[in-house]
């Protein structure tokens, strides 16, 4: 009995450690929040306590290694974790939050060892750097995303030079012909003290800019 609610303790604290890192992932409405994480922790733990517990009274059973179910946990929460990473536009988003489950992964598993310091400590260390560098960062002016459409041109040589000398990283393009002609889609990332209306003055041709959704 006293094993048994040792394991309850276990499989709480990590499940309100996961909650503790799901909650900021769910204020910042990225892809994996509050339940995910939640689940997560308490599934390592779980592993965890079963690994090392699980076969204790089984008779004949001598030779058991509780790190096997820990590398597994380790590299089985990278399927989790990449189904989180998109690319869109050659941009890559949702690095972080898959970072943050592989770390939850962890600290499940280090409470399900009995570890409670360290298990406490990393989940205060991860909220406290990803608060305190998402923090940093809204002083910090970070490019702009947009959406350049230039209609009815023959070549985007011009727009190109237009582009080095205003510093703009383009991402990805699309090409329309119609009639001879060639419309052009540029998703583009712009400098933050870019002066949107004279760079579109400096475009020769019908043009449009717009951010992206």
């Amino acid at each position: 009995m006293e094993l048994h609610i040792m394991c309850l303790l276990r499989l709480v604290v990590a499940g309100v450690c996961g909650v503790v890192i799901g909650f900021e992932r769910t204020n910042r409405a990225k892809e994996a929040g509050l339940r995910t994480h939640c689940i997560v922790a308490i599934a390592s733990c779980l592993m965890m306590l079963v690994s090392i517990y699980g076969f204790i009274n089984i008779p004949n059973v001598t030779n058991r290694d509780p790190a096997r179910i820990a590398a597994q946990i380790v590299s089985g929460i990278g399927f989790l974790g990449a189904g989180m990473v998109f690319v869109k536009h050659q941009m890559i988003s949702g690095l972080t939050t898959a970072a943050g489950i592989w770390a939850t992964a962890g600290i499940g598993m280090a409470i399900g060892c009995g570890m409670y310091v360290v298990g406490v400590a990393g989940t205060l260390l991860i909220l406290l750097a990803q608060t305190i560098l998402h923090f940093r960062g809204r002083f910090t002016a970070k490019p702009k995303s947009k959406i350049l459409t230039v209609k009815n041109i023959e070549n985007s040589s011009i727009i190109k030079e237009r582009f080095a000398e205003s510093k703009i990283t383009v991402y990805d393009t699309n090409i329309m012909k119609k009639n001879g002609l060639f419309t052009y889609v540029f998703y583009i990332e712009i400098p933050s003290d870019l002066n949107e209306e004279a760079f579109l003055c400096s475009i020769p041709y019908d043009c449009a800019l717009k951010s992206e959704l």
